[in-house]
């Protein structure tokens, strides 16, 4: 069994299997904090390992998570089947890197495939994210400025 289908075994079923190769990006979890695809590893050789699916990417409190959050502030889903890849993707690529340039938000999102937008929008979400997750890390209030829920609400995963 693929890590794909044992978060889906297990209830968390926002992760979306796509290409089946690990070329589009949409089943991309972190695996101990590393984005990885999990329609490549079996489940029996993560045994131990921390994985974190979009569910796991809330806030403690269990509102939205800065990545969460830009994606509905930008408008950066249409049918949302890759955006679970997104969320993940960046969320991770913001730890290491907290002030993106543009140029370095498309790099960031370069492995991951959407056939609906232009990925301006995405572009955007990561620079929003970077920016709402500073001001989160310093204490600061946080507003949205859409008003879409966009139905990334969830538990985490073990």
């Amino acid at each position: 069994m693929r890590v794909a289908t044992g978060v889906h075994d297990v209830g968390l079923t926002g992760t979306h299997v796509g290409c089946e190769h690990g070329v589009c990006g949409a089943c991309t979890v972190l695996l101990d904090g590393a984005p990885t695809r999990s329609c490549l590893v079996f489940a029996v050789s993560v045994d131990g390992a921390a994985i974190t699916t979009t569910e796991g990417c809330l806030d403690p409190d269990g509102e939205l998570g800065p990545v969460q959050q830009a994606f509905r502030d930008c408008h950066a889903l249409q049918c949302g089947f890759c955006t679970p890849g997104f969320i993940t993707t960046i969320t991770a690529y913001l730890e290491d890197h907290p002030d993106p340039t543009e140029a370095e938000a498309r790099e960031a999102i370069g492995g991951n495939l959407c056939r609906c937008t232009g990925y301006q929008n995405i572009v955007a979400a990561v620079l929003r994210a970077a920016e709402i997750k500073k001001r989160t890390d310093s204490g600061d209030e946080v507003t949205g400025t859409g008003s879409t829920d966009t139905g990334l609400h969830g538990r985490s995963a073990p």
